[in-house]
């Protein structure tokens, strides 16, 4: 019976590829590096096409076009979303993942926006309050990624600690993200907090035949490095600024690394309860 009936068309993709007989030595390392990057691009789609949207609309958008930039973007991010599952290149669980995301990452928005963390510059018609709908898309993308990793990758772990204290700790992260603004910021206390949890803690993953393996706290930290150089992106593209991007774009302050870091844990929280963390992952959808 054919496995990848009924999968995502990348599914069915994957399995071609790692049906490959690649010769031993240099070749077959050359060639499982080249199917990892394969499927690190894949699982990154969603962000990427995103960030492609970003800069494109602020390189190419008309200003005096009827339909403010800001309305295209979310309208944009829509027909991606639904593009990709009328093709088949996301499944739906995935995608009630990125809706999931949008939610709590919209909640966020409204309340940074609110105390001026940062802002949306342009006008626009399809926003709540001062936030722009296109904008949840972007934690979005960030779920979309790890939920999709997890499957494409095979992922499971050792020495996963309890699920309920990971949840705890998310919930302390989030509530940090709002109350620091009032009360004594214990970022500090929730870096030390993560690293007693997780520093144990590896995951194991498979990019062709290979199981490879990794800390987990390494892990969250690549990924947040990425995300930094994404919103260094979207910041320059003018889809939000920060207070001292006001007078002209600069990068964005290398500390912001902590606050994606943290991020990380409430996403990486998030999606693990789609998921079993101590067994192998049914890669079935895929």
């Amino acid at each position: 019976m054919n496995q990848t009936r009924g999968a995502t068309r990348f599914a069915r993709i994957r399995a071609r590829l790692e049906a490959a007989q690649p010769t031993s030595g240099p070749a077959a390392w050359a060639y499982e590096f080249l199917l990892f990057g394969f499927k690190q691009g894949w699982a990154c789609l969603f962000g990427a096409l995103m960030l492609a949207l970003l800069l494109g609309t602020h390189l190419f958008y008309p200003r005096t076009a009827p339909l403010a930039r800001y309305d295209f973007l979310t309208l944009g991010a829509l027909a991606i979303q639904a593009g990709m599952l009328f093709f088949r290149l996301e499944s739906w669980r995935e995608a009630k993942v990125i809706a999931v995301f949008h939610v709590v990452g919209t909640i966020m928005e409204l309340f940074k926006t609110g105390v001026g963390s940062w802002q949306y510059p342009e006008a626009g018609v399809l926003h709540i309050a001062a936030v722009p709908l296109f904008s949840g898309f972007m934690y979005a993308a960030v779920g979309s990624y790890i939920a999709r990793i997890w499957r494409i990758f095979r992922i499971r772990f050792d020495h996963y600690p309890p699920r309920w204290m990971t949840m705890v700790l998310a919930a302390a992260i989030y509530v940090n993200f709002f109350a620091h603004h009032w009360l004594p910021d214990i970022r500090i206390a929730l870096f030390l907090a993560t690293g007693a949890l997780f520093w144990r803690s590896r995951f194991y993953f498979t990019p062709f035949r290979t199981e490879r393996w990794m800390p987990v706290l390494l892990g969250f930290l690549l990924v947040s490095l990425f995300i930094w150089f994404a919103e260094n992106i979207g910041t320059f593209a003018q889809a939000w600024r920060y207070p001292n991007q006001r007078d002209g774009w600069q990068m964005v302050s290398i500390t912001k690394l902590g606050a994606w870091y943290l991020l990380m844990i409430i996403s990486f929280v998030l999606v693990s309860l789609l998921h079993e963390p101590e067994g192998k992952t049914d890669t079935s959808g895929q």
